[in-house]
């Protein structure tokens, strides 16, 4: 996030969801270590960016943590920045950011 689309380092909203083993279906072809991924954002990122962001992070994921890119989905889903609300604004609103959202 931060190589590519220039996050800040403090920038960070993450969730980990953990699901048992016993209550995850392994897609045919996939191993134990199979990760799903979905990412929210502000909609502005151009399709080159996103590729480039999807492949940075299977590229980080393999030699990182040694998974596979087989065992690996990315889906990136984007919200108009009105859709968003943060410090009680909307993201259309916002005039401070310390990162771009259209790049």
């Amino acid at each position: 996030m931060q190589s590519v689309l220039g996050l800040p380092e403090n920038k960070r909203a993450h969730r980990f969801i953990p699901i048992d083993k016993s209550d995850f279906y392994y897609p045919e072809g996939r191993s134990e270590r199979d990760t799903v991924i979905e990412s929210n954002m502000m909609a502005g990122r151009s399709p080159t960016t996103q590729k480039q962001l999807i492949k940075a992070i299977f590229a980080t994921l393999e030699r990182d943590l040694a998974i596979a890119p087989i065992d690996i989905e990315i889906t990136i889903k984007e919200q108009y920045p009105y859709q968003w609300g943060f410090r009680g604004i909307t993201g259309d609103e916002a005039v401070d950011l310390d990162y771009q959202v259209n790049i």
